[in-house]
């Protein structure tokens, strides 16, 4: 059963048609959008400082949300991936991004709309990520501009997690 608790008189919020498994949890200052999905083993922990998410977001198996004590909040877009085991600290991430598996990105880093950060990528603390590019390595670089394709990832994927999550229910 997802664990979901409240901290500090805190506790999470979400919208409809949000579907979190059954070893999920959610924390404290938890702002979540319509119809987002966190899967097996993720953390949202909004306990020190507030995490926001919008719409059509998932929180992908073994993923990590957090944010930083008095100093970082969690902003986290609409349409938004965030791969499995990926690490989402203290951040801003704008709408349509794809944050790759066992990617990093640290607090106060700025994720630009339509971007894509690379598996295994690090996002350095205060790094701000051009829109509509593909970041890779560590300290995460620009690779490319995204093309179409890209932009088709980033939509498709969001909307595959909406349906897996039919699947569930």
């Amino acid at each position: 059963m997802t664990v979901m608790k409240e901290i500090n008189g805190k506790k999470p919020v979400y919208g409809r048609g949000c579907w979190f498994s059954e070893t999920s949890v959610l924390i404290g200052e938890v702002i979540m959008g319509h119809n987002c999905t966190v899967w097996y083993n993720a953390i949202v922990r909004g306990d020190v400082n507030y995490i926001k998410i919008g719409n059509n977001t998932n929180i992908q198996d073994g993923a990590v949300i957090h944010c930083t004590y008095q100093k970082a909040g969690t902003d986290i877009g609409s349409n938004v991936s965030i791969g499995h085991n990926a690490i989402v600290h203290g951040c801003t991430i704008e709408d349509n991004v794809l944050v790759g598996m066992g990617a990093i990105v640290m607090d106060k880093a700025v994720v630009k709309s339509g971007s894509i950060i690379g598996a295994g990528a690090i996002v350095l603390q205060n790094q701000v990520i051009e829109p509509n590019s593909i970041y890779v390595g560590n300290p995460a670089k620009k690779v490319k501009t995204i093309g179409e394709e890209g932009v088709a990832l980033i939509e498709r994927t969001a909307n595959n997690y909406i349906k897996y999550a039919g699947w569930f229910r």
